[in-house]
C-alpha cells in the first residue's frame, strides 16, 4: 500500500434465492478469488447471503438461523486471509429485522451496518419486512460477542491512517441526504455501498452518475458492489452492475448481466491531498461516530489502474475538440477584456513561426472578431536574428498574413552586436549571454511597438516553460497579457491543430500543419546548414514528461518517487526508467530554482486545474529548498 494506493473489489457472486448453503459456498470461493488478486476491500451485494428477492421468506426463521450461521462461516472463512470483506446479511436483532452489511476481517465479525434508508415504492417494499436502522451506532451482544450495530461506523486500517471506510446500503446513496455524507465529514476517505438495484431501461447511466456525483461530492473512494444473475425473476432483473470510483472519475465498471469480481487500486492518499486543498469539504468538530481498527498488512500494491501519459490531453477525440474550443474560447474572452479595458488599439504579438507564439497569435484574432476589431490592428512582428532558420521566417510570415494581421519585420541582428560591444561580450562566446541578449532585444522592441501603436504586448509564453524556467528573465518571461500562462506545451501542440482543422482555409491550415512538423526551438544560436541547431527537448527533456511531472505534483501533490513509480507505468515502452528518472530529477531541481521567475509573471487566463499565478494557484518561496524532494526521490534511482 505504499504511496496510498490500495487495491479493491466489488464482487458479485452466483446465488440461488433461500439458498443460503449455495450463496455460502459461492461467496467463500469468490473471496479465495478476490484475495488471490491481492485486493484488500472486497464488498459484496445486498443481501446476498440469502438473496435480495426473498420477499416474504424473510420472516421465516428457518431462512434468518441459516444466514445468521453463515455469516459465521463466511468470518471463519476470512481468517488468514489479509481483507476487509462487506457481505449483505438479514439479522434479527432484538425482535426486529434489519438490512445489515457486515464487515468481516481474519475471522471477525467487526461491525454491522444497518440500512437507513427502507424504499417502499413501484417494485420496492422493504419496510414489509425490514425496520430503518437505528439513527446512532451502539454496541449489541451478537452470539456472544459485543459488536457495533447501527449506521455510519468508520473501520480505520491500523497499517495505513488514509484508509477510513464507511458503508451504507443501496438506498442510501439514493436518498437526498446519504449516511456517506455525515461518514465522509467524520474521515471516511472509502465509502462502499453493498446494493440490489434491479435493471431497467436507462438506469444504468443514472447509477453511474450517481455513483459519479457521490465520489465527487465527498472526495472519497467508492465501490459499489450490486447483485446479478440468481436473484428471482419474477418481476425484476438484476444485472451485477459494478462501479468503483474514486473522486467523480470511474476507474471500473463491469459489464452488465454477467456474475463476478472488478478491480482496481484506490489512491487514498489522493483523496486526503484533495480533501485538504478544497476548503469547503468541512470535517466536523467532534467525533461522534464509532470507529473499528481492523488489520491489513503494509504491502506494495501492484498497480493496474490506468495513468494517462498526457493528462492535460483528453483521449478521446470528441472530448479533445470539445476541450479545445473551450480553452480558446477561454483565452479569447481573458485577452478581450484586456484589451477593452486598457482602450488598446492594437495587440503587438512576437511572432516566430513556433507553436506558442502562433497559438497567441490565433487568439489575439480570435480576440479582435470578439470586439469587432480590424485584425489590421494586430500588429505581427519578426525579428531575425542569428538563429533564425527560413522555414520558422516564412511560416511566421504566411501565418501572419492570412489571419490579416499588420505584419512588420524588424531584424535584430545589428542592436545586439551593438550591445555585445557596449557590454564587452565576444559574439563567438554563445553562452547564455549571447542567447539571453536576442531575447531581451526582441522584448523591448515589443513593448517599444506597443507604444508606438497604442497597444499592448500579448505574451506568447507556455506553462511548461514557466514551470522548468525554460524563459529569459525579463525577455519572453515578460508581457503586458499572457494567452498562454496556464496551458501546457501539450496541450498547446492541440490546440494550434484544432484550429488547424476547423479554420476552412487550406492555405493557413498547410502553414499551421507545419509549425506542428517543427521542431521546438527558441532560435538563438546560429543554423547549422540552414536547420535550427538548437531543440528545447534535447535540452531540457521531452516536454510529454514534463507536463506529466508538473500535473501530478501540483494537481495531487504527488511525492517524486510516487511520480515517477506512476511514470513508469504511464510511459512504459516509450522511455526507459533511467530516462524518466533523469529528467524528473531534471525537473524537480529546475521548478524550484526557477520560481523567482513565476513570482512576477503578467496577469493571464486560467484554463485548467493547474495553474502557476503567483496571484492564484501557485504560492512558492522563490528561495525554497529542493533538497526533501530529491532525497524521496533517490530512494527509486535506477540501475543503468
Amino acid at each position: 500500500m505504499r504511496h496510498g494506493f490500495v487495491k479493491v473489489a466489488a464482487a458479485t457472486p452466483d446465488i440461488k434465492v433461500a439458498d443460503v448453503a449455495y450463496n455460502t459456498e459461492h461467496i467463500c470461493n469468490l473471496i479465495d478469488e478476490t484475495v488471490r488478486e491481492d485486493a484488500k476491500i472486497i464488498v459484496f451485494p445486498e443481501l446476498c447471503i440469502t438473496g435480495y428477492t426473498c420477499s416474504d421468506l424473510f420472516m421465516q426463521d428457518v431462512l434468518l438461523e441459516d444466514a445468521r450461521q453463515a455469516l459465521h462461516m463466511i468470518a471463519q472463512h476470512t481468517v488468514g486471509k489479509d481483507a476487509l470483506i462487506f457481505v449483505g446479511v438479514p439479522l434479527a436483532i432484538d425482535g426486529e429485522l434489519y438490512n445489515v452489511a457486515a464487515a468481516l476481517n481474519q475471522g471477525k465479525i467487526l461491525g454491522l451496518t444497518t440500512k437507513t434508508f427502507l424504499p417502499n415504492y413501484g417494485e420496492f417494499y422493504e419496510m414489509r419486512q425490514f425496520c430503518p436502522g437505528p439513527k446512532k451506532a451502539r454496541e449489541i451482544l451478537f452470539d456472544g460477542e459485543m459488536i457495533p450495530f447501527g449506521p455510519q461506523l468508520l473501520f480505520t486500517a491500523s497499517s495505513m491512517e488514509s484508509l477510513i471506510v464507511s458503508a451504507e446500503i443501496c438506498e442510501d446513496v439514493w436518498s437526498p441526504i446519504p449516511p456517506s455524507i455525515e461518514a465522509a465529514r467524520e474521515g471516511a476517505t472509502l465509502i462502499v455501498n453493498c446494493s440490489a438495484s434491479d435493471e431497467t431501461i436507462g438506469k444504468d447511466s443514472y447509477r453511474r452518475s450517481l455513483i459519479e456525483g457521490q465520489s465527487a461530492r465527498l472526495i472519497c473512494g467508492y465501490i459499489y458492489a450490486n447483485a446479478g444473475e440468481g436473484e428471482s425473476t419474477t418481476d425484476l432483473v438484476f444485472g451485477g452492475h459494478n462501479i468503483i470510483a474514486e473522486n467523480g472519475t470511474i476507474l471500473a465498471s463491469s459489464k452488465r448481466f454477467h456474475n463476478g469480481a472488478i478491480y482496481t487500486e484506490l489512491d487514498m492518499k489522493r483523496l486526503l491531498s484533495e480533501r485538504r486543498k478544497n476548503t469547503t469539504f468541512q470535517t466536523t468538530g467532534e467525533r461522534k461516530m464509532m470507529r473499528i481498527p481492523f488489520e491489513l498488512k503494509s504491502t506494495e500494491t501492484k498497480l493496474t489502474r490506468t495513468f494517462p501519459s498526457r493528462p492535460f490531453v483528453p483521449s478521446v477525440q470528441s472530448e479533445r475538440a470539445r476541450r479545445c474550443e473551450e480553452i480558446l474560447t477561454i483565452q479569447v474572452m481573458g485577452l478581450k477584456k484586456r484589451l477593452s479595458h486598457a482602450w488598446a488599439k492594437s495587440a503587438v504579438v512576437g511572432i516566430s513561426g513556433g507553436l506558442d507564439s502562433t497559438l497567441a497569435l490565433l487568439v489575439t484574432a480570435k480576440a479582435f472578431d470578439a470586439l469587432g476589431m480590424d485584425r489590421k490592428g494586430i500588429v505581427a512582428v519578426t525579428m531575425p536574428c542569428f538563429g533564425t532558420t527560413d522555414r520558422t521566417y516564412q511560416n511566421a510570415c504566411k501565418m501572419s498574413q492570412k489571419l490579416g494581421a499588420t505584419l512588420r519585420e524588424i531584424p535584430i541582428g545589428e542592436a545586439v552586436k551593438q550591445h555585445f560591444k557596449d557590454i564587452g561580450h565576444d559574439p563567438e562566446d554563445h553562452s547564455v549571454t549571447y542567447e539571453n541578449s536576442q531575447a531581451r532585444e526582441r522584448t523591448q522592441v515589443l513593448m517599444d511597438v506597443a507604444n508606438q501603436t497604442g497597444g499592448i504586448v500579448i505574451g506568447t509564453g507556455d506553462m511548461s516553460e514557466l514551470a522548468l524556467g525554460w524563459a529569459t528573465y525579463n525577455g519572453d518571461h515578460m508581457s503586458m497579457y499572457g494567452v498562454n500562462a496556464s496551458v501546457p506545451k501539450t496541450l498547446v501542440r492541440h490546440l494550434v491543430h484544432y484550429y488547424a482543422d476547423t479554420c476552412e482555409d487550406e492555405d493557413l491550415k498547410a502553414v499551421l500543419y507545419d509549425v506542428l512538423d517543427t521542431p521546438v526551438s527558441p532560435e538563438l544560436l546560429p543554423p547549422k546548414d540552414g536547420k535550427i541547431a538548437q531543440k528545447t527537448e534535447d535540452l531540457v527533456g521531452p516536454y510529454e514528461l514534463h507536463d506529466f511531472f508538473l500535473y501530478y505534483l501540483l494537481r495531487f501533490g504527488y511525492e517524486p518517487s510516487k511520480i515517477y513509480r506512476i511514470a513508469r507505468y504511464a510511459f512504459g515502452g516509450e522511455y526507459d526508467d533511467v530516462t524518466i528518472y533523469k529528467w524528473l530529477e531534471t525537473f524537480c531541481r529546475r521548478f524550484f530554482t526557477q520560481q523567482f521567475k513565476r513570482s512576477c509573471l503578467p496577469d493571464g487566463p486560467k484554463v485548467g486545474t493547474v495553474a502557476l499565478s503567483p496571484r492564484g494557484d501557485w504560492r512558492m518561496p522563490s528561495d525554497a529548498c529542493v533538497a526533501s524532494w530529491l532525497r524521496d526521490l533517490e530512494q527509486m534511482k535506477p540501475e543503468k
